[in-house]
């Protein structure tokens, strides 16, 4: 008996990954064998950049709350031990916001801080 081979199923998943592709440089984008181990590694580094953009951001807010403070002679590290033993909770993330966009609002907290 001849072999069987289910060439319409697997036409239609190579034809998805290579759709999935689109847009890539080169033979990544309508090769085979190219074009699945760059959408496998594309989605092992969209899986880690997923943890680390939450890392890059906490680092963003970071300097940007320190940015703020060093107007009123203060430094980052300074501020957020003040800031917790006067017990605002306030997190880094609305903190750089109000440094950004509202100064008045910030200028408050650091003067209710210091």
């Amino acid at each position: 008996m001849p072999r069987s081979v289910n060439v319409v199923a697997a036409h239609r998943r190579r034809k998805k990954l290579l759709s999935k592709t689109k847009g890539y440089f080169g033979s990544r984008k309508n090769v085979w064998t190219v074009a699945k181990n760059t959408y496998e590694k594309g989605q092992q580094y969209a899986y880690r950049d997923r943890r680390a953009k939450k890392r890059s951001f906490r680092g963003l807010w970071i300097i940007r709350i320190n940015a703020g403070v060093r107007e009123f002679g203060m430094s980052y590290s300074e501020f957020m031990g003040k800031i917790h033993e006067k017990n605002i909770n306030i997190n880094r993330k609305v903190l750089a916001d109000l440094a950004m966009n509202n100064p008045e609002a910030f200028k408050a907290i650091v003067e209710s801080v210091k």
